[in-house]
């Protein structure tokens, strides 16, 4: 705790009488905490892996916000006119940066616009995912008994089915490949880690003096797990969201790899690798481009969670 809230010592210099400055700064820090946002923000800014994967998410939302700022759209599809077979498979160049791929589309176009449908599912499977698994997990941390074992034995369950498999094998049966059908099987399937984190939280955060406070006051158990119980969860489920992301964005190449995400003529980095496997030995920057974005990403957000984690867990701060 000195670390965070240093206050003035013995070894403070004084100028005719006064504190220093640097006195004056601890004494002002030492009285006003900075709390939990301000303590991870304190965090956060002191490790270099933070920066790192901050400027990297920052590039992958600016290309998927505004890949029109990027690439040309025209060049990535036929359909436009913008691909030519004469241009087929030629290497990276001045004109063509990452080259071209068999139909004689621009690489590094499909590498841009292909962040957009693979970011899009993992936000929206993530939001979904936290939601769900925090609700659940809350709710049998707080209410405990036979409402508990129930809900963890449906999250055993559900944590016992592998994320590929079981969302192949539910794609295929539903029939329904595409963004929407990937989102459906990442949320059933991956709510899991979140429920489980939380539930745990909420278990020790119950037994908390300010819980019990709560409870003899009178409040009622909605109020005190959305003022209470809530705000303690909230570190862990960041997290887990941040590392979701980018599970998700890998997740979601993978079954368009297979050909259960997104389906032609939209295409997203899975897609655009799947295509490039054949022609790999004879012209390998058709998948190393995309595959460099989607591993670059993925990691970006595993470094953003491995960050935000530190900064949050008290036992891990330095």
């Amino acid at each position: 705790m000195s670390d965070f809230f240093p206050g003035s010592t013995d070894a403070d210099t004084f100028d005719a009488g006064l504190p220093s400055l640097a006195s004056t700064e601890r004494i002002t820090d030492a009285s006003n905490p900075r709390g939990l946002l301000g303590d991870a923000w304190y965090g956060l800014r002191r490790t270099w892996y933070f920066w790192i994967s901050l400027v990297l998410i920052v590039f992958i939302a600016a290309i998927t916000i505004f890949p029109q700022f990027f690439a040309d759209k025209e060049t990535t599809s036929s359909l436009t006119g913008g691909c030519q077979l004469m241009d087929s498979l030629m290497p990276p160049s001045s004109t063509h940066w990452f080259g071209t791929d068999q139909l004689g589309c621009d690489v590094y176009s499909l590498t841009i616009y292909g962040a957009r449908p693979s970011v899009i599912t993992a936000i929206i499977a993530t939001i979904a995912t936290v939601s769900i698994g925090a609700l659940i997990g809350i709710i049998a941390g707080y209410y405990g008994g036979w409402l508990d074992s129930l809900l963890s034995r449906i999250t055993d369950v559900f944590f016992g089915l592998p994320v590929l498999l079981g969302g192949i094998v539910i794609l295929t049966a539903l029939g329904s490949p595409g963004l929407w059908g990937v989102i459906f099987v990442l949320v059933v399937l991956g709510w899991v880690g979140t429920a489980r984190m939380v539930r745990s939280t909420t278990i020790e955060a119950k037994s908390q003096d300010f819980v019990l406070a709560a409870r003899a006051l009178g409040a009622s158990n909605l109020r005190i797990m959305r003022r209470h119980i809530l705000p303690n969860a909230m570190g862990p489920a960041i997290v887990v969201a941040v590392i979701s992301l980018g599970g998700f964005v890998g997740a979601e190449a993978t079954f368009s790899y297979l050909g259960l995400g997104i389906q032609p003529p939209e295409f997203s980095w899975g897609s655009i690798i799947s295509d490039a496997q054949s022609v790999f030995f004879t012209a390998p920057w058709t998948l190393f481009f995309p595959a460099l974005f989607l591993t670059v990403t993925v990691l970006a957000f595993i470094l953003m969670g491995d960050a935000v984690r530190d900064a949050l867990d008290p036992k891990l701060r330095k």
